[in-house]
């Protein structure tokens, strides 16, 4: 199976990031993606999996999330809900043992892809917590006395939105890239991906728009790519022509979600 990353016809990759993808996979480290949100980035370890050929593990991470539950849980109120119950094999702690998804990676028989998505969500320890079983490939269960070791080391996907800052020590073992904001050219291979008939007027129209309404000083939450996909989508199944597009801006609400936003574009309508 050819293990080099090209992208794939629903996702629409820089030479950049590709090289950084297979870089990645030839070092066997993490791979660290940043970019503002709607770039792709958890689409990204999507479309490794799907042109590898490979399962794909995602960890959710939440404010509360934390390192541990990656590695596995001990389920001690099932536990004593069983014991009180008389269920038998209670005495057989391995029973409640759950792996998290770092575990469930571990564990494949194949080697899988695992997307750490939104990292910069938990607290500022998280990363530093999972040095060691990233590192080392890992991590000891303290009830079972037994050391979960991967037998095929995954290929690791983080994701961050920046909205923390990430310890040094944790980025020194990751291969970063950053993901820019598509210009106008990859923009519309990455349209084309999704909508190959959609009319040329339309689109050129659509896009102008979109970039102006991105471009103005006082946007707080500017558009993103999924947003301007969707917009045109909607545009296209309401048939609007691509002369209406700039006097009318229909559907607006698709790509501006403040209401401050919305006034800013109203104002600036003229400029369009």
């Amino acid at each position: 199976m050819n293990e080099n990353f090209k992208g794939t016809n629903e996702y629409v990759a820089s030479e950049q990031l590709m090289a950084s993808v297979n870089v990645a996979i030839a070092l066997q480290k993490p791979l660290l993606i940043k970019g503002e949100p709607g770039t792709g980035k958890t689409m990204l370890a999507q479309a490794v999996a799907s042109a590898l050929g490979k399962k794909l593990y995602i960890w959710n991470i939440k404010s509360t999330t934390k390192a541990q539950e990656g590695l596995y849980v001990y389920d001690t109120i099932q536990r004593l809900y069983d014991g009180q119950f008389g269920e038998e094999g209670v005495s057989d702690i391995a029973r409640y043992i759950k792996l998290g998804k770092l575990g469930e990676a571990f564990e494949s028989e194949e080697q899988v892809i695992l997307l750490i998505d939104e990292i910069d969500k938990a607290d500022l320890e998280f990363p530093n917590d999972l040095l060691w079983e990233l590192d080392q490939m890992e991590f000891y269960i303290h009830e079972t006395r037994r050391t979960v070791k991967a037998k095929h080391r995954p290929i690791v996907i983080i994701t961050s939105n920046a909205e923390k800052e990430l310890p040094d020590a944790f980025l020194r073992r990751c291969i970063f890239h950053y993901i820019d904001f598509p210009d106008k050219e990859l923009m519309e291979q990455i349209v084309r991906t999704h909508y190959p008939d959609v009319e040329e007027a339309l689109l050129k129209q659509a896009m102008e728009v979109f970039y102006q309404i991105r471009t103005m000083r006082d946007i707080r939450k500017k558009p993103s790519t999924s947003e301007l996909i969707d917009w045109i989508n909607a545009l296209q199944i309401g048939g609007i022509t691509a002369d209406r597009i700039r006097k009318e801006l229909p559907f607006i609400g698709v790509i501006v979600k403040k209401d401050e936003d919305l006034e800013t574009v109203q104002q600036e309508k003229a400029k369009l």
